[in-house]
């Protein structure tokens, strides 16, 4: 099955590619790698605000990892035009908005996890950091990158 028939499988649309909020690229592509820029979860087209442990339960920041994974997607499309083209996900960082005594990153990293793994298959199977944060940009509550190997 293709990356596409999936995605319309899962009733996912791709989002239109963001565009940078600062002085950097969205994507970087050098040999067969391709280095996807930082992406903060977004819930109806604004951010996600929120710190988990504090006003956001672990099934919500799930959630926001997965919506942000799926704007990871749109990018990623954008950049090399067509999705089945990646080889393998190869690392995934994700950052977690938490509270000093929140421990369940790992559970909230998940959500994007789940994704990918959903959408690739075994290509979408990873090496990951999940990484709590004492604030995101614009109070987001979750942040992913990611890097992943595209066919020539």
């Amino acid at each position: 099955m293709s990356v596409y028939e999936k995605l319309k499988e899962l009733q996912i649309n791709l989002p239109e590619p963001i565009t940078p909020a600062a002085a950097f690229l969205m994507t970087v592509k050098t040999g067969n790698l391709l280095f996807v820029s930082g992406h903060i979860s977004k819930r109806d087209g604004k951010p996600w605000v929120g710190q988990l442990g504090a006003d956001m339960s672990t099934h919500e920041g799930k959630q926001a990892a997965r919506n942000a994974a799926i704007d990871v997607l749109g990018t990623m499309h954008h950049a090399v035009k067509d999705l089945n083209k990646i080889q393998r996900i190869a690392k995934v960082l994700c950052l977690v908005n938490s509270s000093p005594r929140f421990t369940e990153h790992h559970l909230v990293a998940n959500g994007a996890s789940e994704l990918l793994q959903e959408v690739f298959g075994e290509k979408g199977k990873h090496a990951r950091s999940a990484i709590g944060v004492a604030q995101l940009p614009l109070g987001a509550c979750f942040e992913i990158e990611l890097v992943a190997e595209v066919a020539e």
